[in-house]
């Protein structure tokens, strides 16, 4: 499979583009995870959103920052690929283009990230170590991350 990579600050999003990425994001972390919590956190406006599509369907998304703007260094959060794409073994791919980007755009390698726990190790495979204690966010058990 063969997704279609692109980049956009939250102004270049079309009102289709802003409402998929939304509905995305509502449908695994707050329905899927059982998590009620804010999801539009004013966030989106700093952001550069990472969308992967396939036939004009986002089937990916990831949110990019530069460094300050979320975390002391550059980072990548909102890290979602849709429920029936997950076998493809999608989210790696989307990964090394978030990693990808935020060196071309942002000229770093250092990314911090908020991970939700159970995929520790999918983001060890990406070169990311764990930093400190778990703790709860949203009440889902997190731990942050940095990219070595």
């Amino acid at each position: 499979m063969s997704l279609n990579w692109k980049i956009k600050p939250f102004a270049a999003l079309s009102a289709d583009e802003l409402y998929d990425l939304l509905q995305l994001r509502e449908t695994v972390f707050i329905v899927e995870q059982n998590c009620i919590y804010h999801d539009i956190d004013s966030k989106d406006r700093k952001a550069l959103h990472l969308i992967g599509e396939e036939n004009a369907e986002i089937v990916a998304y990831a949110r990019l920052f530069d460094a300050g703007d979320y975390f002391q260094e550059s980072s990548i959060g909102r890290v979602v690929v849709k429920p029936e794409y997950r076998h493809k073994k999608i989210g790696h791919e989307l990964m090394q283009e978030a990693i990808q980007a935020i060196a071309a755009r942002f000229h770093t390698n250092q990314i911090t990230i908020s991970a939700q726990l159970y995929l520790k190790k999918f983001y060890e495979s990406h070169g990311f170590i764990a930093l400190g204690e778990v703790y709860l966010e949203d009440d889902i058990e997190h731990i942050r991350m940095k990219k070595k």
